[in-house]
């Protein structure tokens, strides 16, 4: 569809009569009413108040009337009962002190400093564990430390005293341990080594065998508690 000009001119003349876009859209046939508008802004003519803006405003207008003229009118007023008169409360009078009259030749009695205080509660902080937490009073000095004392070496045992010992070993003495650990008279051998091994030449002897032949080989002795079978 083309706007020719003929139908602009009725589009301007029933947009100016006060015309709706539905209406004109209707008259020109074969357009829309969004079409009939974009073309009425293209051509410049005089927007006007869209009229279901003008609804809403009239709407929203009547209930502020009615909400005004509602404030306007007089409230009644609701009768308030009296209330009843309440007497007022004597002020509490300070009872008297009693003094008893003293007993002919008794001397009065002195109140005693401090008896009256009664003694103040102890409060004692309980902290993580269940231990008691000190108060400033109660914390002691740090006790000092104790002087450095001087390390004495201890006496060999009389059992080596001849006999040479782990802090005697050195790379010129056999070192084969003779005895348990755990025993008096533990040592080692401390005679010359053989030139090349830790030990001497009878030591090396018992410390290094020469291998045997495969036929002449004797197999391992089985390892206890049922262990791995030796092929």
């Amino acid at each position: 569809m083309s706007w020719t000009d003929e139908r602009i001119a009725t589009l301007t003349k029933m947009w100016e009569g006060g015309s709706t876009a539905s209406q004109i859209a209707d008259e020109l046939g074969g357009v829309s009413r969004n079409a009939v508008i974009g073309k009425a802004h293209r051509l410049g003519l005089k927007s006007r108040p869209s009229p279901v803006k003008a609804n809403e405003d009239g709407e929203e207008k009547a209930p502020a009337k009615k909400k005004d003229a509602a404030a306007k009118a007089p409230k009644a007023k609701i009768p308030v009962a009296p209330k009843p008169a309440v007497a007022a409360k004597p002020a509490p009078v300070a009872a008297k002190p009693v003094v008893r009259p003293a007993a002919s030749g008794a001397i009065p009695s002195q109140p005693i400093p401090g008896a009256s205080d009664a003694p103040s509660p102890k409060i004692v902080s309980v902290g993580p564990g269940g231990f008691l937490r000190q108060g400033p009073g109660e914390q002691q000095a740090p006790i000092p430390p104790a002087p450095p004392r001087r390390l004495v070496p201890a006496k060999p045992s009389a059992d080596i005293a001849d006999k040479t010992s782990l802090l005697d070993l050195s790379d010129k003495v056999c070192r084969w341990p003779m005895g348990h650990p755990g025993e008096a008279d533990f040592h080692f051998c401390g005679q010359q080594v053989n030139p090349g091994f830790p030990y001497c030449v009878e030591h090396c002897g018992r410390a290094y065998q020469a291998q045997l032949p495969r036929g002449a080989r004797r197999p391992p002795p089985p390892l206890p508690f049922g262990g791995p079978r030796v092929r």
